[in-house]
């Protein structure tokens, strides 16, 4: 996707998780923490690239990491993914300057890049070292890609309509379910873990 794609899809997620109510920080949280904060880490997937819109900014960052890893590598994995995760349920002390709601919507837009790249024909090495690669491809990357934008928008007009339009928002109840499951079991692992 382009940058102007991933910009859009962040905040299509954004919107989504929040009228989801995907964690209860989310639920809770402040739209001015959310979105900014989403859009702030939707293009951080591209450092590993030196031409991508963020590699340009600061290639003194972008060019080791394109060497170590290469373009959609370890940026563009589940590694990435899970550590990006395990930001979700660090209990953020109150003397933190980066609010929980905040970091939880920093995740969202990292998380929002890597599925939006899974909706070109290129994919992401989910499981990266291995280089098999994950797609949906729906989209060709472009400049001015007319379907791309449209996609982006139709799912910003679904996360902000869904919610409103079904009671109790039950079509998408199952995705706090998940998280719910997910915090017990990686609470657990962190635990075992500790206790040892």
């Amino acid at each position: 996707m382009t940058a102007e794609g991933h910009l859009l899809f962040s905040i299509a997620c954004a919107v989504f998780a929040k009228n989801a109510e995907l964690t209860p920080v989310l639920a809770q949280g402040d739209w001015w923490h959310i979105v900014p904060s989403a859009i702030l880490t939707c293009l951080l997937p591209d450092i590993d690239h030196p031409k991508s819109f963020l590699g340009q900014r600061v290639p003194w960052v972008a060019k080791p990491i394109a060497r170590a890893c290469g373009h959609r590598g370890f940026t563009h994995s589940l590694l990435a993914v899970f550590a990006a995760l395990a930001l979700f349920y660090l209990k953020v002390p109150e003397s933190w300057v980066i609010p929980a709601d905040a970091l939880q919507g920093m995740v969202l837009g990292y998380l929002s890049h890597i599925l939006a790249d899974m909706l070109t024909p290129a994919g992401v090495p989910l499981l990266w070292p291995c280089r098999w690669r994950f797609r949906f491809p729906l989209v060709r990357p472009q400049k001015g890609n007319q379907l791309e934008r449209a996609l982006c928008m139709v799912l910003f007009g679904l996360a902000v309509w869904m919610p409103q339009s079904l009671s109790d928002n039950s079509a998408v109840r199952w995705s706090s379910q998940v998280i719910i499951s997910m915090q017990t079991t990686f609470s657990s692992l962190l635990n075992h873990h500790s206790a040892q």
